[in-house]
């Protein structure tokens, strides 16, 4: 079985890495639910944006429908961090053998500082480059990158945004403080 994983962030009081696994024969079903789920002329299901009546909505039919995602967490400047927590995450993907890993477009000059990262780290445990295929899209590109995005919402909230979405969050892996001389440049 292929596993793809989308990743979104969010930035609170630590920074956030979502990985959500989607199984390839799962993919199609997730598309249609979360486009079913965006608010009538939405281009995409944005959570800081929505209503806490969509958000109750779309987070009740996620637990419903059994996703599964980890959460990377530190402490620090943002780009560090988010590079340490990614490098974790791919060491995970590498162990469970995953197939596809698609991000959440930032930006050219941030999008290559990521690929340099999950080479890097590909590299580190011995896995050709190509082991991983991986890309980044924009929000709107793939409406399986609102999963992660609905995820790190409410984790990054807390209180009883965080209790809605415990069910769907299998490990939260908090990496600590980390320094700008750690970043990638």
């Amino acid at each position: 079985m292929h596993t793809h994983v989308f990743v979104d962030e969010s930035r609170r009081s630590s920074y956030l890495l979502v990985a959500a696994f989607v199984e390839t024969r799962q993919l199609p079903g997730v598309r249609t639910l979360m486009r079913r789920l965006r608010v009538a002329g939405e281009r995409r299901l944005h959570f800081k944006s929505e209503s806490d009546t969509v958000r109750k909505d779309v987070i009740g039919r996620l637990v419903d429908a059994g996703f599964r995602s980890r959460i990377y967490l530190g402490r620090g400047p943002s780009e560090a961090v988010r590079q340490r927590c990614l490098a974790r995450l791919v060491v995970d993907l590498v162990e469970e053998r995953v197939t596809r890993l698609v991000l959440d477009g930032r930006g050219p000059v941030e999008d290559r500082v990521d690929r340099r990262v999950i080479t890097r780290s590909l590299r580190e445990c011995g896995v050709p480059d190509d082991s991983i295929l991986y890309e980044h899209l924009g929000s709107h590109g793939d409406p399986a990158l609102w999963v992660p995005d609905a995820i790190a919402w409410c984790h990054g909230a807390g209180g009883e945004w965080r209790k809605r979405v415990a069910p769907l969050v299998e490990a939260v892996v908090d990496i600590g403080v980390v320094t700008r001389r750690e970043q990638v440049r």
